[in-house]
């Protein structure tokens, strides 16, 4: 591994990201919009938007990033760019690095544009400490990202790894909690939530709506949603191909 290498495929994929506004609309723009149709939506039922608000600022950023991720990953390969990088002293943690990194401090500015509004224009109430909902709201995106490295490994053309998202994202949107809650579901249903990094993420940012203070539970989730990233990430390397099959 190599930190100037891994530092200069960071450069180059925030280049790209620079001359693609439509891509830098969906991680940015999309999140913050779909925050403020959920606030309308619940427009007569604050008490509604504070229960839910906090959950879905982690959630919109972290699909948001996974699609975004997986396809651009998905991409280097197809268009051969990965092939040509690794012909060069280029490792594969490298690489998978710097794209994490690019990605990371996307999810960095998006998670400070969401959790902006979410707190300050849309008014949303919390109990516990708002710097720790901004640090679980950067974890929920940059958990988006390891996902979307290590799954475009599996695929084989950009639809392939559109399909990720409801085969893999949404069965974890329906177990995480936030439409019912994991206690009351059945014991295989339980048992299956309780590995899913999601309901980890909805957890700590549903802790933080109705504790106080920094409740050792929340860091807890916290951590294990930072472990899931950091084994994304190894898996990513370990199953990152050269190119498509």
């Amino acid at each position: 591994m190599s930190l100037r290498r891994t530092l200069a495929t960071a450069r180059r994929v925030l280049a790209q990201l620079r001359h693609d506004p439509r891509t830098l609309a969906l991680l940015l723009v999309v999140p913050c919009a779909l925050l403020i149709l959920l606030k309308y939506v619940f427009d007569g039922e604050p008490l509604v938007f504070d229960q839910i608000g906090a959950p879905l600022l982690g959630i919109f950023p972290m699909i948001v990033m996974f699609l975004v991720t997986s396809v651009a990953t998905l991409r280097e390969r197809t268009t051969g760019t990965l092939e040509r990088l690794l012909t060069m002293p280029l490792a594969k943690a490298d690489l998978l690095l710097g794209y994490a990194l690019a990605f990371g401090l996307v999810a960095l500015v998006q998670a400070a544009a969401a959790f902006g509004l979410t707190i300050g224009l849309l008014g949303l109430h919390i109990a516990g400490p708002s710097w720790l909902l901004f640090v679980v709201a950067l974890a929920d995106g940059l958990l988006g990202t390891a996902l979307g490295l290590f799954l475009s490994a599996f695929a084989a053309t950009e639809f392939q790894a559109v399909q990720f998202l409801p085969a893999f994202l949404l069965p974890q949107l329906l177990l995480c909690g936030l439409f019912a809650p994991r206690a009351s579901m059945g014991a295989v249903l339980h048992g299956v939530s309780d590995v899913l990094p999601m309901s980890y993420a909805v957890d700590a940012m549903a802790r933080l709506t109705s504790h106080s203070g920094v409740p050792g539970a929340t860091l807890l989730d916290l951590s294990v949603v930072v472990g899931c990233v950091l084994l994304a990430l190894g898996l990513g390397a370990a199953t990152l191909r050269r190119r498509t099959a």
